[in-house]
């Protein structure tokens, strides 16, 4: 093969794709079946953030596209190596994230003959994603790639897979189309203006009125359409991402609000388990609703859960809608009277008033041992909100079953990244990494429970490999504690089982990894444990030993 006809492969196709669609970054891990493809991204100069794990390349790729507004891809070997990457694929599903993942796969010519890890790829991808399929040649692998880019942006975001074969990556590709960029452009699905007038004024006619957005609406540009509708129009808009719905704790008493509500619209918001599917309670039987949404099937959905109360609907994507949704409201379709909303915000807000000064309390929890220091979450999150607040790029990332929820409620930063409606832990460590790789200079703080931390824990050599410094701050109460909980809750403390872990050090892995790390048992020493493991410049780890408290319910008293 001569190097011109080399450059000319469907790998190389692949690196040009990329490189048309402003691809800079890969998450990888490599694998026999896509050496051509590193061997192509050699020649195109493509970074390629080379992890421990297939599930972390794609949730890296998930957490870099909710950053940063672009597809974010993965690129994994065949067979074990995409059964790996798909469970991933759930959680950017859920996350409503803009992910490529591109899997090798045995060659076409061996297909059927027991090839080396041939499995039906698209096949077992398909349910987690928009769109799976396996490239057919060379010939087809730079429009293919461009359609799986579009399709990932456009409508309601989400995942894409290719598979590659191996003789697709190597075989001669041609000619590839000279429009790469305008094929990977995301298409639009706008809100007309008329139907978008009408939108406002049923809401601006209701008494008290509501948004809920979606998912894809958190990124930080999402978030800034939010703010501006709600300032446009007087009527609260609240983005929802956590499988705790409802009962977010990152949104205070919005339970409480949400039963007084008259007129809620949905906009890309599905009403699933996260808003009890509509029902009474929590919903007022009175509530009218309306949806917008890219997808037509989801308004069938909401009217099986709650029949004529669905009033309206338009089909059009989330980001679309909400900026012909601020406009129709500064052309005068607004509300004077800011009551409603400012009491919506207030009941967002709070907090109770003992959270002030918490602290652990070992005889509340026996469980802990004699002798044996702990903090109280809240004593672990509170330093961590100046790191936040110290730069205007800072991104918290919260991943675990109950200490999750505690640093969402507690903590505020100008990105936030959860592990999201698939309710699905241990992406914190991979999320950090990324977290990294989209925002360079900025602080990034990781805060996960020590069941979490053990999915991914060897990421931390990806880090220290590709020089990515972050703060992992973990709550090690040395159990699986949402499940305990559940049990305690459920069948009490006599029937306890299976959710015990050991009060493993954490910090000396990220230490062996080449990382720093360092044991926290005392709250007076945690603000200067921060200060160290942020001075040190290395993927850090402070194994903070705390107290196994339930999640906060957040309801004012009545």
């Amino acid at each position: 093969m001569t190097e011109t006809t080399a450059r000319r492969r469907g790998a190389d196709a692949l690196m040009a794709t990329l490189k048309a669609a402003g691809v800079e970054r890969v998450f990888t891990l490599s694998g026999n079946h896509i050496m051509p493809v590193f061997d192509a991204a050699f020649d195109a100069g493509m970074a390629l953030v080379h992890t421990r794990h297939e599930a972390a390349a794609v949730h890296m790729a998930d957490a870099f596209a909710r950053l940063t507004g672009q597809v974010g891809v993965a690129l994994v070997t065949g067979g074990p190596g995409h059964a790996n990457a798909v469970s991933a694929l759930y959680t950017a599903q859920m996350n409503e994230s803009p992910v490529v993942l591109l899997s090798g796969h045995a060659p076409h010519g061996q297909l059927g003959m027991g090839a080396f890890q041939e499995m039906q790829q698209a096949d077992m991808a398909k349910p987690v994603c928009k769109a799976s399929w396996t490239c057919a040649d060379a010939a087809s692998v730079a429009t293919d790639l461009a359609e799986a880019l579009r399709i990932a942006l456009s409508g309601r975001p989400g995942p894409v897979h290719l598979s590659l074969p191996t003789d697709v990556l190597e075989g001669a590709a041609g000619e590839w189309p000279g429009d790469l960029a305008a094929r990977c452009a995301v298409e639009a699905m706008p809100l007309d203006a008329t139907t978008a007038r009408e939108l406002m004024q049923a809401l601006v006619g209701a008494s008290r009125p509501l948004v809920l957005a979606g998912p894809a609406c958190m990124t930080r540009a999402g978030r800034a359409r939010l703010a501006a509708l709600q300032a446009a129009s007087g009527v609260p808009v609240v983005g929802m991402d956590s499988p705790r719905g409802i009962a977010d704790p990152r949104l205070g008493d919005f339970a409480a609000m949400l039963a007084q509500a008259d007129a809620v619209l949905l906009l890309g918001k599905r009403l699933d388990f996260t808003l009890k599917f509509g029902q009474v309670p929590p919903w007022s039987g009175a509530t009218r609703l309306m949806q917008v949404d890219a997808d037509e099937g989801e308004f069938e959905r909401t009217r099986r859960a709650v029949g004529p109360r669905l009033a309206r609907t338009a089909q059009a994507d989330a980001f679309s809608a909400l900026d012909a949704l601020v406009s129709a409201a500064q052309g005068g379709l607004c509300r004077n009277d800011r009551a409603w909303v400012d009491e919506f915000d207030a009941a967002i807000r709070w907090r109770p008033e003992a959270w002030t000064d918490a602290e652990a309390d070992s005889a509340r929890h026996p469980s802990i041992p004699s002798g044996a220091a702990r903090l109280h979450p809240l004593q672990m999150l509170a330093p961590l909100q100046a790191l936040l607040d110290s730069h205007a790029d800072s991104v918290l990332v919260c991943d675990g079953g109950e200490i999750g929820q505690w640093a969402a409620a507690r903590l505020d930063a100008p990105h936030r990244i959860i592990n999201g409606v698939a309710g699905a832990i241990g992406s914190g460590l991979p999320y950090a990494l990324a977290a990294r790789c989209a925002v360079p200079e900025a602080p990034v703080v990781a805060v996960m429970g020590d069941g979490t931390a053990g999915f991914h824990i060897a990421e931390f050599d990806t880090a220290v490999r590709h020089g990515l410094h972050f703060v992992a701050v973990i709550g090690n109460d040395a159990r699986w504690n949402a499940e305990h909980q559940i049990q305690l809750r459920e069948y009490g403390a006599a029937r306890l089982i299976g959710c015990e872990l050991l009060p493993s050090r954490y910090d000396e892995v990220a230490r062996a990894f080449g990382g720093y790390g360092e044991c926290v048992d005392d709250a007076r020493s945690m603000a200067g444990a921060l200060q160290r493991a942020v001075h040190s410049a290395l993927p850090a780890c402070l194994n903070v030993m705390i107290e196994g408290l339930a999640a906060p319910v957040l309801a004012r008293p009545r």
